[in-house]
């Protein structure tokens, strides 16, 4: 069976949490909120490994896009957030990015540009087919490199964002957990 989006999210909605957290987000208030990463393509793999659909997930990412660069702005955010979400026990990572660039070659070495959504956050995850989110409170799913790769369990660079060293690590850290996936390592 083809992974359509509708099916993603039927899987993805397989976990309470998500749900919840679909839920609950509107009450924020925020510019482009997607719910995306490995809480979504992970319910995937989950379903190909006939697991609880949670399993394995580390946390919940958000994205959201404010033109407002400082941390306090993001802070209120990030403690409103945890107010919403704290009777769920969830490690929810909630991040603007509009404010990406500020920090990250500090933490994860190398530039990284100033982005102008919240799409252009997923659209630079280390792994092709990991670019995957869900508008809130929409529902749209946005995948701008397809669902093929998570539906075959394919791990491939993203082309967009080439740290071979980042995305091996991440690769090898998916591997670990869903041994069937494969890594396609990029020509040399």
């Amino acid at each position: 069976m083809t992974l359509t989006h509708d099916r993603l999210m039927e899987i993805a909605r397989t976990n309470p949490a998500n749900v919840e957290i679909l839920e609950r987000l509107p009450a924020l208030g925020l510019n482009q909120c997607m719910l995306t990463a490995g809480c979504l393509f992970q319910a995937v793999w989950n379903h190909h490994d006939d697991k609880p659909a949670a399993w394995g997930i580390k946390d919940y990412d958000v994205f959201y896009f404010d033109q407002d660069l400082s941390w306090e702005a993001e802070n209120q955010v990030i403690l409103a957030a945890k107010a919403l979400f704290e009777d769920l026990e969830l490690n929810i990572e909630i991040k603007n990015q509009a404010r990406v660039h500020l920090w990250y070659g500090e933490r994860f070495g190398g530039a990284y540009p100033q982005l102008k959504s919240a799409k252009e956050g997923i659209d630079r995850y280390l792994i092709a087919g990991t670019c995957i989110g869900v508008d809130v409170p929409g529902g749209e799913l946005y995948a701008p490199y397809g669902l093929e790769d998570v539906e075959n369990g394919v791990l491939r660079i993203n082309p967009v964002n080439h740290q071979f060293d980042l995305f091996e690590q991440k690769a090898q850290s998916y591997q670990e957990r869903w041994p069937w996936l494969k890594i396609v390592y990029p020509a040399v």
